[in-house]
C-alpha cells in the first residue's frame, strides 16, 4: 500500500479552499486507498510573528475540523507535528544537506519575506528554512505521495532533491516522494480578488468563505462575489477569472465540469445563487460534525494522542537510520540491569 502524507498549517481559520482543494479528497479518497498520515503542522506557524494562545487554539480547531471533514482515525493517522520529535530531529540533518541558495530561491520565501520587510518587521531564520522542515515532515514517514496545491509543488520538488542527495551521499535512506494534485478546485480563489488564492491567513475578508461560517454568511459572500465584464456566462480562467472561480467552486461541490456548467446559465445571478446553495449544502454535515466533536473534546485529545504514538513509531526508525547514515554516534545501550530496574518501575 502506498503511503501518503500531508499537513495543514494552523495560521488561520480553515476555508472552503482548504476543504475543496485538500480535506475532502483526503477523506473521500486518500485515507481509503493508502496508508495515510495527516498532520497539523504547528511548528510551521512559528515562522512569522504570532500569538501563542491563538496558535494553540487554531491547532485544536484545525484538528477538530480534520475529523469533522471525515478523516477516520481507524483508517488514517491524524496528529500534531510538535507531538512527534522526529520532525525537528530530521530537519536539522536535512539542513546539513540543503544549500542557502536553494532556500532563497523558494518563491514563498521571497513573497513572505518581502511582506515582512514592507511591514517593517524582521525576517525569522525559520521562514528561510521551513521548506527543509516540510521535507522532514514528508521523508520521516517514507511517504510515496504528497497531496498539495500548486503553491506547494516547489517545496515537494525540494524534498525530492534533498532525498536523492542524501541517498547518494550517505546510502539509501529515504523514499523519494511525488506531489499529487486534485483535478478540480485545486486552488479556490478569493471571491473578491479572483486572481488571488483563498488563503486562511486573510482571516476576515469578504472574499474568504470559512468552514465555520454560518449559512447566511456563506450566501452573502458568494452572492457578492466579483464577476467580470460582459454578460455571457463562459468558462475562461485567463479572461474571466471571477466567473471561472464560481464555476470551479460549483463544479467541485456538485461533481460537474466547469465548461459544461457554464452553458446551463444565462445570468450571473442564477450562477451565484446555485453556487451559494451548493456551498452551504457541502459544508452542512461538516459543521454538524464539528459541533459534536466540540461537545466531546476528550475524544479529539485521544485521537491526537494515539495518532502521535503511531506517527512516532513509524518515523523513529527512519530518522534513527538517517542519524546513523550521516555519521552520528549512536547512544550507548542501557545496561541490562538498568533496563530491568526501569521496567519494574
Amino acid at each position: 500500500m502506498k503511503r501518503v502524507f500531508s499537513g495543514v498549517k494552523p495560521t488561520g481559520h480553515l476555508t472552503l479552499g482548504n476543504y475543496l482543494g485538500a480535506l475532502r479528497r483526503w477523506a473521500e479518497v486518500d485515507q481509503h486507498r493508502a496508508d495515510s498520515l495527516f498532520c497539523v503542522v504547528d511548528l510551521h506557524a512559528l515562522t512569522v510573528d504570532h500569538d501563542p494562545a491563538r496558535v494553540r487554539r487554531l491547532s485544536r480547531q484545525t484538528a477538530t475540523l480534520l475529523l469533522a471533514a471525515g478523516l477516520d482515525p481507524q483508517l488514517c493517522t491524524v496528529f500534531v507535528q510538535s507531538h512527534v520529535d522526529e520532525h525537528a530531529r530530521l530537519s536539522y540533518l536535512l539542513e546539513c544537506v540543503a544549500t542557502d541558495g536553494e532556500m532563497r530561491r523558494m518563491v514563498q520565501y521571497k513573497e513572505k519575506s518581502g511582506r515582512e520587510r514592507e511591514r517593517g518587521g524582521g525576517v525569522r531564520l525559520s521562514l528561510l528554512t521551513y521548506p527543509v522542515l516540510m521535507a522532514a515532515d514528508i521523508l520521516a514517514y517514507g511517504a510515496d505521495e504528497v497531496p498539495v496545491g500548486d503553491d506547494q509543488a516547489q517545496h515537494v520538488e525540494l524534498t525530492r532533491d534533498l532525498a536523492v542527495r542524501f541517498n547518494q551521499r550517505y546510502g539509501h535512506t529515504f523514499v523519494v516522494p511525488r506531489a499529487t494534485h486534485p483535478a478540480v478546485a485545486a486552488r479556490v480563489m478569493n471571491l473578491q480578488e479572483p486572481t488571488s488564492k483563498m488563503g486562511k491567513s486573510d482571516d476576515f475578508g469578504p472574499g474568504i468563505v470559512h468552514l465555520l461560517d454560518e449559512p447566511e454568511v456563506v450566501r452573502k459572500k458568494v452572492m457578492r462575489a466579483v464577476t467580470d465584464s460582459g454578460r455571457e456566462v463562459v468558462y475562461d480562467r485567463e479572461e474571466r477569472p471571477g466567473l471561472a472561480n464560481l464555476l470551479e467552486i460549483l463544479a467541485a461541490c456538485t461533481g460537474g465540469e466547469p465548461q459544461a456548467l457554464a452553458g446551463a446559465y444565462a445570468s450571473y445571478g442564477a450562477l451565484k445563487k446555485d453556487t451559494a446553495d451548493a456551498v452551504v449544502e457541502v459544508l452542512r454535515p461538516l459543521r454538524a460534525r464539528h459541533r459534536e466533536l466540540c461537545a466531546d473534546p476528550v475524544q479529539v485529545e485521544e485521537v491526537l494522542r494515539n495518532g502521535a504514538a503511531r506517527a512516532r513509531a513509524r518515523a523513529r526508525p527512519v530518522v534513527d537510520g538517517a542519524y546513523r547514515a550521516i555519521g552520528l554516534l549512536p547512544p550507548a545501550a542501557e545496561p541490562v540491569a538498568d533496563r530491568v530496574l526501569n521496567a519494574a518501575r
